[in-house]
């Protein structure tokens, strides 16, 4: 089966109703990490106040993910993907409300906080919920692959329209506005998706029994953890580096719209990864990936204009895609079925970690040396991915696919 073929069988399978609601679904999480990093760094006129918290929104939505993804598998999704949804959305409005010059920075990163905790990973679960849909269906391997595939390209995508949504409504309605913005979305459709019919598919998957919790962790799964935790620094380094420069040129409110160029290549990339041979272990592919991103950071350490800076993030985004996707494939192989949505949503929580770590960092640097120290980050991360893909390597291609 070809890829177009794996990706028209999909469609056929599902409807294109659920690939909408699923991808809107996401966007807020997206919108919401640089949305209160430009508002809070804007009202209290401090990068490094502004990275902190959106660190704690993303270090509290690494914390709540692993903890709903682990009762989503226990009692089903659409309860608890319904509940995160709604209070997700108030938080957010609650964050431009306490987001003034004289508030005190411990009430925002409070309010930060319980919205992170609160968001829900709508693409880790979406990735749960494949296995189910394509049951039924012939050649189930490929379709999961095309699945996973399409799941990391609408992944990134989200995070070029996410940004984008931010840079453009931080211009028309100031970044207050793009938070809420974000709110309205995840009310509308990330409860749409919560009761989306897929979601009776994966309804209490635990009563059928299996191994425990202890069945979820290995050396390979953590490598995949740690690795998610490496591109999450690198987004969120990235993420900073660019408002720092967009800011110091004078374009402020577009440092979304310049972030959202990291997408476009790596959404290509990730539609197109299907078409490689199975032959080609996930192993081989997240360390050929890690290696790219390596070698397309180095050149952000050069850049000193926002025309530099795109075409260098541009490149940079053909590597993510196919890294993070070998990860998230991997642990699908790893992992016991029952266990799938506590392990995707633990890979998004460690990617959240990472984030917060890198617009942290990259934050407190920028604060004395601007851009350039914060795009140090950002090669930093991607050369700890590259050794912990050579190091894990053999270990790693050692998995093999098992049938759901």
């Amino acid at each position: 089966m070809s890829a177009i073929a794996a990706y028209r069988a999909l469609l056929r399978i599902v409807g294109p109703a659920y690939i909408f609601v699923a991808f809107l679904g996401r966007i807020p999480l997206a919108m919401s990490q640089l949305g209160v990093l430009v508002l809070v760094s804007a009202e209290l006129d401090s990068y490094g106040a502004g990275g902190a918290a959106a660190g704690v929104l993303a270090v509290a939505n690494a914390v709540g993910s692993p903890i709903a993804g682990s009762l989503a598998d226990r009692v089903g999704q659409r309860p608890v993907v319904l509940v995160q949804s709604l209070v997700g959305a108030v938080g957010l409005a609650a964050i431009v409300v306490v987001a003034t010059p004289d508030a005190s920075r411990v009430l925002i990163f409070a309010v930060a906080g319980v919205t992170g905790f609160a968001m829900p990973q709508v693409g880790p679960l979406a990735r749960v919920r494949w296995r189910p849909i394509t049951r039924d269906a012939g050649d189930q391997r490929r379709l999961v692959d095309a699945a996973f595939s399409y799941e990391g390209a609408a992944d990134e995508a989200s995070f070029v329209l996410g940004p984008a949504m931010i840079g453009l409504l931080a211009i028309i309605a100031e970044p207050a506005g793009a938070l809420l913005a974000a709110a309205v979305i995840l009310a509308v459709f990330g409860s749409w998706f919560a009761v989306h019919p897929t979601s009776a598919l994966v309804a209490k998957r635990s009563t059928t029994g299996g191994p425990g919790s202890a069945a979820l962790w290995s050396v390979a799964f953590a490598v995949l953890v740690v690795a998610q935790l490496c591109i999450g620094t690198i987004f969120g380094s990235v993420q900073t580096g660019t408002a720092v420069l967009a800011r110091t040129e004078g374009h402020a409110g577009v440092a979304g719209l310049i972030h959202a160029v990291l997408g476009i290549g790596s959404v290509t990339a990730g539609l197109a990864i299907t078409a490689l041979p199975e032959r080609i272990l996930y192993a081989t592919r997240m360390l050929v990936a890690a290696v790219g991103l390596l070698v397309l950071a180095l050149p952000l350490l050069l850049v000193d204009s926002i025309g530099a800076l795109i075409g260098v993030i541009a490149l940079l985004g053909f590597a993510v895609a196919p890294y993070m996707i070998s990860n998230f494939a991997l642990a699908g192989i790893l992992v016991p079925v029952h266990r799938v949505g506590t392990a995707m949503t633990l890979l998004a929580g460690s990617t959240g970690i990472g984030y917060a770590l890198g617009a942290s960092v990259a934050g407190r640097l920028a604060d004395d040396g601007g851009h350039t120290p914060a795009f140090a980050v950002t090669v930093a991360a991607a050369g700890a991915a590259v050794v912990l893909a050579a190091v894990a390597n053999r270990a790693l291609r050692r998995a093999r696919p098992y049938t759901a």
